[in-house]
């Protein structure tokens, strides 16, 4: 038997779950590096003189490019068909964003580092999600997007973890964001590693050139949903923001909330996910409540309620991250889903700019008017969302 007929060419349900865990550990080191720089971004920004309008803006900027770049990002992917490529200059993108931080002069200078930070991950995200569903029909969408999205988020939680370490020792954001590109460059080489052992993951068919029958009703009433969600979910940076300003929480605590927040996210992450193997979209209408409790708990509340409103907002964002792919992967034939990603992404981007933009205005303005529009978000969400489960129970 020759070489090339003892190399696997498709999944199984053995090969995939390896891939899963494989990815998991890349988006580990990945997420303990950009996401411990982001624990930071908002104080570091306070400290460079941005107020709260700009730190909202700066936040839901970078989600916005980085989303809307997600359907150029899939375009190219779909037509070259180099998932693998795509991916690895992606992942180089974002991991070197995150100890450039360190030389920042100026908050302007910080936040273009910030938004490169999202450009990175939004240029591998429609190949490396594409790829990661391609698994998950072997063992189960929310099975493979909840075991990634959990190891993912331990890495999240060690990232900040490191970041108040540095902090409490040096003193000092520079430091920290030196430190993290350790894991910055231990990415780098195990997703080169990655790409040469599941090579065939990147094998898909080529997409129609009519693409118009690909996105059902159901995606769209999907898409609103989330975008709703994305809408009234408070962005980290501004909530670190307020921490500071209100001195809810100190500077070298901060990084840990967030710690304790990707935590929470990996568990829910976990528990959602074999969930909606189980039951379905109808898991996420739990996890809008939960999300709409967060708002009032982490701006109104002392050093307790902020602390369980940052679990809360982790564990709300352990089921973004991971049920919604996963139903868009059961939704979307595979030569149509890194399309379809991007533009969910395009969609829910857009709606987390206008509203992390929208609450850095009113925390200038009014704490009152901040905390309605994300609980109002949130719970309005469940019209297009319950539409969106009606119609593909109808399919």
């Amino acid at each position: 038997m020759t070489a090339q007929a003892m190399t696997p060419r498709a999944f199984d349900k053995r090969s995939a779950l390896a891939f899963i865990v494989a990815f998991g550990i890349v988006s580990l080191f990945a997420d303990m590096a950009y996401e411990g720089m982001r624990s930071s971004t908002g104080p570091f920004l306070a400290q460079l003189g941005a107020s709260g309008t700009a730190v909202g803006i700066i936040a839901g900027a970078g989600e916005l490019f980085g989303y809307l770049l997600r359907l150029v990002s899939a375009r190219i992917v779909e037509r070259t068909r180099l998932y693998w490529p795509i991916t690895l200059a992606g992942y180089a993108i974002q991991m070197a964003a995150v100890p450039l931080l360190a030389f920042a002069g100026n908050w302007w200078m910080a936040a273009l580092l910030i938004v490169l930070e999202r450009t990175g991950k939004a240029v591998r995200n429609p190949a490396a999600n594409t790829m990661k569903s391609k698994a998950g029909e072997q063992i189960g969408q929310g099975w493979a997007f909840g075991l990634h999205e959990a190891l993912d988020q331990f890495g999240a939680l060690a990232g900040p973890l490191i970041a108040s370490l540095v902090l409490a020792r040096h003193g000092g954001y520079r430091e920290a964001f030196l430190w993290l590109g350790i894991p910055a460059a231990i990415t780098v080489l195990s997703v080169i590693l990655l790409s040469l052992r599941f090579g065939y993951a990147g094998t898909v068919a080529a997409a129609p050139k009519d693409m118009s029958g690909t996105l059902s009703k159901a995606f769209w009433w999907y898409a609103g949903a989330a975008a709703l969600v994305g809408f009234g979910f408070a962005d980290y940076p501004l909530i670190a923001f307020h921490y500071e300003k209100a001195n809810t929480v100190s500077d070298a605590v901060i990084p840990v909330f967030y710690a304790v927040a990707m935590g929470a996210s990996g568990v829910g992450s976990l528990v959602f996910g074999r969930w909606f193997d189980a039951r379905g979209l109808i898991v996420l209408v739990p996890g809008l409540i939960i999300s709409a409790a967060v708002a009032p708990l982490v701006f109104f509340g002392g050093f307790t309620l902020a602390l369980i409103g940052t679990l809360l907002w982790g564990v709300s964002l352990g089921v973004h991250d991971a049920i919604m792919t996963a139903a868009i992967s059961q939704m979307v034939p595979e030569h149509g889903r890194a399309r379809a990603f991007a533009t969910f992404s395009a969609i829910y981007g857009i709606a987390w700019f206008a509203g992390s933009a929208l609450m850095g205005v009113f925390y200038d303005v009014s704490l009152a008017s901040l905390v309605t529009i994300s609980v109002a978000a949130e719970l309005i969400a469940l019209v297009p969302l319950w539409t969106a489960i009606r119609l593909l129970r109808e399919s």
